[in-house]
């Protein structure tokens, strides 16, 4: 057996580690019993502590070391295995007990935060995330990194991203987006009564379900459970499975939350079977995967020319509670601009303040000191700053998101990048599609293959750069997040 065929077996033996613990963590958010989390916990810390001796045998690191200047190799070889010395130089120097450790206190944390959230009660979760805290950065200690702490973190969920990138497309925010944002408020029509009336789960449920058919999601290769929070799960594109939750006293959670999450599992299910056994495989970047969610969510979901189209579906489920409502007020509610608690219920237009809040958050718990004593204060303040609401609990507030108790941090700040790279797409795609044309003729196809030719069938072979550059011929411009913004919603509240 060559070194490189030595080196994909244990690469593909690594994979069947991941796909395992993978499924029981689908397991862990959607049906297993409360009881279970335990002795489960056990159970992973023990696979994930054997996956981790592997990843950083003297054998694996060895032929790695090997393989990477040998210039015979195909170039698909080649970057999977730059992609492989990166992540293995992330976790080298980690003691395998202290990363079974830490996996195993990630498993238990979830459960803890899903108790806290339901109960209101920030100071039974404050231990646990003081724990993944230290221990985050401890590892980033291991790994020699002499950048900023927070730094490391943004840079592993969006290669190339550091504080002083995010900073810039803040100060964009802020200084063309929120005084566009105040003008709406001030200038806002009678909120739509339909928004909060009531909408039985069953209904709720058969809308997703068609939204399955319309986007052309297929149900061999995934799946559509509930959870506390919407997510979407994968470890290959034939097997990729997504979640939503039923709010029945507010719709669009579980309506847009469907959307959003098949924006996520298209992507995935579109990515070259040929990368799969390789480093290669998955997303290119969290911004760059939020930038397609986003992008089913907000640019198809929330248009008008969609509901044009299937808004008669959804009356159809609810002929009570959408017996009085045109389609055009229908399509001012599901872009209905107001101040919200909740970052996953917030409307298109301040969403991004919400992630601000986070953002700057994360940045001062890693590298400005910020205590967890001091953070709900901190946090509400920001959110009395930048959204003139008074948080009264911490359900509503720090406690709302499940990201902190799974370790994700430097993850927030992609989702308003993505919705950025997702304005830049948009406007790109628009000189090859008539995109409210294809909407209107119910044809997504259309749109996932275009997608699909453009960036998903590429993994992370491109980087997030590459990507954009290649799409839109151009480099990142938040300028176009604003445009778009401002050419939707003036035509709506500034007429």
């Amino acid at each position: 057996m060559t070194q490189l065929a030595s080196f994909k077996a244990l690469e593909k033996k690594l994979a069947a580690y991941q796909y395992v613990l993978n499924v029981v963590g689908w397991d862990s958010s959607t049906e297993a019993p409360k009881g279970a989390f335990k002795r489960r916990a056990d159970m992973q810390s023990i696979i994930s502590q054997e996956a981790f001796e592997l990843w950083t045998s003297d054998e694996y690191r060895e032929l790695l070391e090997a393989l990477l200047n040998d210039s015979s190799l195909s170039e698909l070889d080649q970057k999977s295995l730059q992609k492989a010395h990166k992540a293995l130089s992330k976790v080298n120097q980690i003691p395998a007990d202290e990363y079974a450790a830490y996996n195993k206190l990630l498993t238990l944390a979830q459960r803890t935060w899903e108790d806290a959230k339901a109960n209101d009660d920030y100071e039974s979760f404050k231990p646990t995330l003081g724990k993944i805290i230290e221990t985050q950065k401890k590892l980033i200690a291991y790994r020699g990194e002499t950048a900023e702490p927070y730094n490391v973190l943004l840079d592993d969920f969006e290669e190339g991203m550091t504080m002083e990138k995010y900073d810039a497309f803040f100060d964009v925010i802020r200084k063309d987006l929120v005084p566009f944002v105040q003008a709406v408020l001030i200038n806002r029509p009678e909120k739509p009564a339909f928004i909060d009336r009531h909408f039985p789960k069953a209904g709720q449920k058969a809308f997703v379900e068609y939204l399955n058919e319309v986007f052309d999601y297929d149900l061999d290769k995934g799946l559509l459970k509930e959870s506390v929070h919407p997510f979407t799960w994968n470890t290959h594109p034939s097997d990729v499975r997504y979640t939503v939750r039923y709010l029945e006293d507010f719709v669009f959670s579980s309506i847009f939350a469907g959307i959003h999450e098949l924006g996520h599992a298209t992507y995935e299910m579109g990515i070259d079977e040929a990368l799969n056994d390789t480093r290669l495989k998955g997303g290119t970047s969290m911004g760059i995967h939020e930038s397609q969610s986003r992008f089913y969510e907000n640019v198809i979901g929330r248009s008008k020319a969609f509901w044009e189209v299937h808004y008669p579906k959804l009356k159809s489920l609810f002929p009570d509670a959408l017996k009085d409502v045109d389609v055009d007020t229908f399509y001012l509610g599901i872009n209905w601009v107001e101040q919200s608690f909740i970052r996953v219920e917030a409307d298109e237009l301040t969403y991004p303040l919400h992630i601000m809040i986070r953002y700057e958050c994360e940045r001062a718990i890693f590298n400005e000191g910020l205590s967890l004593d001091e953070l709900p204060d901190v946090w509400n303040q920001k959110v009395k700053d930048y959204l003139s609401l008074t948080v009264k609990k911490d359900t509503d507030g720090l406690l709302q998101d499940v990201h902190w108790s799974g370790g994700a941090f430097g993850y927030f700040p992609t989702y308003a990048l993505g919705s950025a790279y997702a304005a830049q797409i948009y406007y790109s795609m628009r000189k090859e599609l008539d995109l409210d044309a294809v909407i209107k003729a119910n044809d997504i196809p259309k749109i996932n293959a275009w997608l699909k030719d453009k960036i998903h069938r590429f993994g992370k072979r491109k980087s997030p750069e590459e990507v954009l550059l290649e799409v839109t011929g151009e480099p990142f411009d938040a300028a176009y997040y604003i445009r778009y913004l401002k050419e939707k919603y003036s035509p709506l509240y500034l007429k």
